[in-house]
């Protein structure tokens, strides 16, 4: 079989294109051109930030003692549309119902 892209005699090749290569256009040159004419940059001053991730005023650590503390949340009763589920105890919409083998009322997510 003949191989199909084939070529008339006398007729040149196209070139092959290296198409990772960087391609440098006259506009890019003159852009750097500027670039040089303007120089250095004059030395910025750094920013010595003195804030270490460790020390939070915040932080507290587990089995800190919170008795003293009131903790307050406001409590919204189950409505008539929702249920709780039995697998991961979450109250969930009744369009997420989903009933196991056991009857046992699952969420779609748990399912």
């Amino acid at each position: 079989m003949r191989n199909p892209v084939t070529q008339q005699e006398g007729t040149p090749m196209p070139t092959v294109s290296d198409y990772d290569a960087r391609r440098v256009t006259e506009a890019d040159a003159a852009d750097k051109s500027a670039l040089r004419e303007l120089g250095p940059l004059p030395k910025l001053a750094t920013a010595v930030i003195d804030d270490d991730p460790n020390e939070s005023p915040f932080f507290e650590l587990p089995g800190a003692d919170l008795s003293g503390e009131e903790l307050s949340v406001v409590v919204i009763p189950q409505r008539s549309d929702e249920f709780t589920c039995s697998c991961c105890f979450l109250v969930q919409h009744r369009n997420r119902l989903r009933v196991s083998g056991g009857g046992r009322q699952i969420c779609a997510d748990c399912a």
